[in-house]
């Protein structure tokens, strides 16, 4: 496994201005038109506050310095007419200046972003196991291992409603792990439909995959929309609401006995009575209820 890269000292680092046409990109990414736009607005009015960095590893035979982190300054610089940029030169391995790279995307990708997520992915593809990549983008292992899963298995519709902003990334991770395309689809219609959230995707998963379930037993086609869900819903909370109620009552009706009983056992004739019959013993209760006693209150706890 490769080891991190080694901390240089500022005063140790070598940096030379360098002509634009001398620099090649090894690992281009995409970035926002109206942030970019932005950059180079800051670079012409400001001048260029972060050098670009490059590998000249290769220099002598290739004649031209790889890029390891800063395309969009240096396309800044290239849009602005600007011959040269300055740059902090290194020289590692091609390998090592594409894990460099990689781990600059990610630090500068937004965390709620695909482009974050596919990052990611071209940090694990490159062999590091999520709990190390975790450590680069200070976030869980499982955090990782489900953006992962997201740019794996993630239809095209998942992926872009997350970069058309449709629905938030958290949705649509929650969304992927869902290997059914017919419930992956039901699920983001039902979330455009502000019928899913967030909050109450595990209910309505399961909802869903019960029904799923019960047409496959039948030999039903897969049919299911957001309409069903809604109803389902509804019935799922009728049905809650019912139980709800029933318990109430069945608790009422019992607390009712119980102070009837605690009346009774006030009675010192009747009590009199039943410890001439040896009748005295009463069952055990769980819970916070207790028996009360002839003269006195609450006289022993129930287990």
């Amino acid at each position: 496994m490769e080891t991190m890269a080694e901390i240089v000292p500022i005063c140790k680092r070598r940096y030379e201005e360098i002509p634009l046409d001398k620099i090649k990109v090894i690992n281009s990414r995409s970035r926002e038109d109206d942030q970019f736009d932005m950059n180079v607005q800051s670079i012409d009015h400001v001048g260029l506050l972060k050098p670009i960095r490059v590998n000249d590893k290769f220099l002598e035979r290739s004649g031209v310095y790889e890029l390891i982190c800063g395309e969009g300054r240096l396309i800044a610089h290239q849009r602005l007419g600007k011959p040269k940029i300055v740059a902090e030169v290194v020289t590692c391995t091609r390998k090592d200046a594409y894990l460099q790279s990689l781990i600059e995307n990610i630090a500068r990708s937004k965390p709620d972003s695909m482009d974050f997520a596919r990052e990611l992915k071209r940090l694990h593809d490159e062999g590091w196991d999520y709990q190390r990549i975790g450590l680069i983008a200070m976030k869980p292992a499982s955090f990782i291992r489900q953006y992962i899963q997201l740019v794996e298995q993630g239809e095209d519709r998942l992926v872009q409603g997350v970069e058309q902003g449709v629905f938030p990334i958290s949705f649509a991770v929650k969304v992927a792990a869902s290997e059914d395309s017919h419930l992956q689809n039901v699920l983001m219609d039902a979330f455009g439909a502000g019928l899913v959230t967030t909050n109450n995707f595990r209910q309505a998963r399961k909802i869903i995959t019960a029904r799923s379930r019960d047409q496959r037993q039948r030999g039903a086609p897969k049919t299911y929309s957001v309409g069903q869900l809604k109803q389902d819903i509804v019935d799922a909370t009728q049905a809650k609401t019912s139980y709800v109620r029933e318990a109430r009552t069945k608790e009422n009706r019992f607390v009712t006995l119980f102070d009837g009983i605690n009346l009774l056992w006030k009675d010192r004739d009747l009590v009199n009575l039943l410890q001439e019959e040896k009748l005295t013993t009463r069952p055990q209760l769980s819970g916070d209820f207790r028996y009360e006693s002839p003269g006195r209150e609450a006289a022993h706890d129930a287990s």
